[in-house]
């Protein structure tokens, strides 16, 4: 099992590194071959200052690694590369993330406003889907196995669920070194300061009370 894990991971690999980002890219081209990110710099910049004295080991990351922990409510674990904690991928626009799913573990409805998303079923089944933002919030949605690819189109509200039985793990690639996430339930009911409950009333077609217990159920 870990050998078939280990060769559709380089497929995988392969199959990113064969398309041409730098024509569909999100972020801007770069100037020059490597612009290592410098996180201690003093100021900032859109982006990241760069490093003096670039190394080889500026190139290479161990974050996705290990299975995340999906001991949560939502049973499920992102583990994230980009370029503040990988800081090779700076003005290369790309990021790249780990997701690991308990039974029934969910990646809730969410959107990335800077990049399209493209996953990689490494092990379980997966069911996703995204929401058209054409007026008819069409849902498109796909059950996946290992070896299946899905793309989420930049923007559009998506989500990921573990249907299987089993553990579940899968990679993606987005085309940006920032993307952004906007997880709905928080961004609408725990924003900080708050959206007006006379807003969220209205707008979901809800009393009081109930609004009060979503915003429990999100804090808790």
């Amino acid at each position: 099992m870990a050998a078939f894990v280990h060769f559709l991971g380089l497929c995988f690999l392969g199959l990113l590194v064969a398309v041409p980002w730098g024509a569909i890219a999100a972020d801007e081209d770069p100037l020059q071959d490597v612009y290592v990110a410098d996180p201690n710099a003093q100021f900032k910049v859109n982006g990241f200052v760069c490093k003096a004295m670039p190394n080889a080991s500026d190139f290479v990351s161990p974050l996705l690694r290990k299975a995340g922990n999906t001991n949560n409510k939502l049973g499920s674990s992102v583990t994230a590369a980009g370029a503040a904690n990988f800081p090779g991928l700076n003005t290369q626009g790309l990021s790249f993330a780990r997701i690991d799913y308990a039974p029934g573990g969910v990646v809730p409805p969410h959107n990335h406003p800077r990049a399209s998303e493209v996953l990689f079923v490494v092990a379980g089944t997966l069911r996703v889907g995204f929401v058209s933002s054409d007026g008819n919030s069409t849902l498109f949605t796909n059950t996946l196995y290992p070896g299946d690819l899905t793309v989420f189109p930049r923007g559009l509200v998506h989500f990921i669920i573990n249907v299987g039985d089993s553990q579940a793990f899968s990679l993606s690639g987005l085309d940006s070194q920032n993307p952004g996430a906007s997880l709905l339930p928080t961004v609408l009911f725990a924003s900080n300061p708050t959206i007006g409950d006379d807003v969220l009333g209205k707008a979901f077609n809800l009393p009081q009370k109930e609004i009060d217990m979503i915003k429990a159920a999100l804090k808790g």
